[in-house]
């Protein structure tokens, strides 16, 4: 199984054991990353927003136009930024790297 990495808070990195078929939102949220994911991956909102290493960005199959539209809605969004529930993990994605921005909030949690 592929390990991605996540940065949180800045400077604090979290290795996630990611199976393959399942979605970032879904690894990250297992591993207590701060990803709200709202809309539960129905890409109805960008709670999920990540920020995929540059190295890493031209690797992954492109946006659709609706996670476009979504992703100018999100706090933090740069040239990299993908939603998390978007990305479906395969074996090739072994070491990824991914950064959660600072504004992202987890309302799940008090």
């Amino acid at each position: 199984m592929p390990l991605i990495r996540f940065t949180i808070r800045g400077d604090t990195e979290i290795v996630v054991q990611a199976e393959p078929g399942d979605n970032l939102l879904r690894a990250a949220q297992a591993a207590g990353i701060p990803l709200e994911g709202t809309c539960e991956g129905q890409m109805a909102c960008s709670t999920c927003h990540v920020i995929v290493a540059p190295e890493w960005f031209g690797r992954l199959p492109p946006a659709s136009e609706d996670e476009e539209d979504m992703l100018d809605l999100a706090a933090g969004a740069c040239r990299t930024s993908r939603l998390s529930c978007q990305i479906e993990v395969t074996e090739a994605m072994d070491g990824m790297a991914l950064h959660v921005p600072r504004e992202a909030r987890d309302m799940r949690k008090p």
